[in-house]
């Protein structure tokens, strides 16, 4: 099941949402991400697609980035 994090993240388009309103990443995790210049969400979304949609490079990359 979904968190209730994630359920509004969804319930409306990404637009400006900080990285720290990503399902998974919280205030520790939110803030080593904007350390590295992934201030918003889409910018993460961005990394996913230059990864080209590969779960295990992206999840690699997080925890090279911030850690997690």
């Amino acid at each position: 099941s979904t968190s209730q994090k994630h359920r509004n993240f969804v319930a409306e388009p990404m637009g400006e949402k900080l990285v720290s309103e990503l399902a998974g990443v919280g205030e520790v995790l939110g803030k080593r991400l904007e350390s590295q210049g992934f201030d918003r969400a889409y910018v993460v979304l961005g990394q996913y697609l230059v990864l080209k949609k590969n779960k295990e490079m992206f999840q690699d990359w997080m925890k090279d980035t911030c850690q997690a």
